[in-house]
């Protein structure tokens, strides 16, 4: 199976997240396509694909890293382009961590619904297919005229909770209304009690009063959340989860963005743990944040037999998704599933 799909699948890596690309052409047992991508001195993007991909399966990696988002957004939908006039039969964009998901809405007078943007882009690129995770909010979703599978982590979440806590005295607690159906299923598969963080915020990336409803009295307390960018509103729920009563504090997020302070502002915090996938390139954080797990979702994007050993989960997930996807079966089993 896999010289076949070495022969029909051409994985090519964006320049925002090489290693989990690495990861995921691991586990697919194929060499990563040949690009060239370079900024002119005006900062314009090129980009040049270094092999045939005429009626080929094409998958196009490309994360989004901190500070650096626009340039990779450019570069992905240059390369679709280029794939696209270049003859390829099928593209699937794998965008693990999908950008501009948080203006999904018009919450104001004037305000832009950027994801629906972004959704245009992509499609008139040239791309058929899109393969992300954990999406800010599902209805994005909606903004696509073509096929988007939106992955799951829950499952390497409850693997890795099962693995290193005591479910027994576990409470999981959401950060904010928004995330209440997150943190609900996540305490529904593991059999233990929900709490909920009202919060006020005035503006964006700025958290106001924080009221805690339910009872984390001597428990370990689990915030899960989509996603993690300055770390204010995690630092100030688990002061508030603490304050009332939790023996100890874990958060759980999908998307590690941790920009600006957020390292500091997690070494200062009370947490006992920050776990996060590696759907965001993390570079020396986790050497400068010692409370920083990583979670590995390659091979759920992927999905193929492990041919060899490897150190994390979540390059697993998106491995599943790519040979899934090349071989047309189903996707949903990957929502409550983790690869072995």
């Amino acid at each position: 199976m896999l010289d076949q799909m070495a022969n029909e699948i051409k994985l090519i890596a964006g320049s925002s997240h090489p290693e989990l690309s690495a990861l995921v052409a691991s586990r697919l047992g194929i060499d990563i396509a040949n690009t060239m991508s370079l900024n002119y001195s005006n900062r314009e993007t090129s980009v040049s694909i270094g092999e045939s991909v005429r009626d080929e399966d094409v998958f196009i990696l490309q994360s989004t890293a901190p500070g650096d988002v626009n340039d990779g957004l450019m570069e992905l939908l240059i390369m679709i382009h280029a794939c696209r006039t270049a003859s390829a039969r099928r593209i699937t964009a794998v965008i693990p961590n999908f950008p501009y998901a948080r203006q999904d809405k018009k919450d104001k007078s004037r305000a832009p619904i950027s994801a629906k943007l972004i959704a245009n882009m992509l499609q008139v690129s040239g791309c058929n297919h899109v393969i992300t995770m954990d999406l800010h909010a599902s209805q994005i979703q909606g903004f696509f005229n073509v096929p988007v599978d939106n992955l799951y982590a829950e499952p390497s979440v409850l693997r890795w909770i099962r693995e290193n806590l005591s479910v027994d005295n576990c409470v999981i607690v959401s950060p904010d209304a928004g995330g209440a159906k997150r943190a609900t299923s996540i305490a529904d598969r593991l059999n233990t009690a929900f709490a909920l963080i009202h919060k006020e915020r005035p503006r964006p990336n700025v958290v106001g009063r924080m009221v805690l409803v339910g009872d984390v009295q001597d428990k370990v307390a689990i915030l899960v959340d989509d996603m993690a960018d300055t770390c204010g509103t995690l630092a100030k729920a688990a002061e508030t989860v603490r304050q009332n009563g939790a023996r100890e504090v874990y958060a759980i997020v999908t998307h590690g963005i941790l920009s600006g302070k957020a390292i500091e502002t997690i070494n200062a915090s009370c947490l006992a743990g920050l776990v996060v996938t590696n759907t965001v390139p993390l570079g020396d954080k986790a050497e400068r944040c010692p409370k920083l797990k990583i979670i590995d979702v390659a091979g759920t994007v992927a999905e193929v037999r492990p041919h060899k050993k490897i150190p994390t989960v979540q390059s697993l997930i998106i491995q599943q998704a790519i040979r899934r996807t090349h071989n047309g079966e189903s996707v949903s089993y990957l929502f409550n599933n983790v690869p072995v």
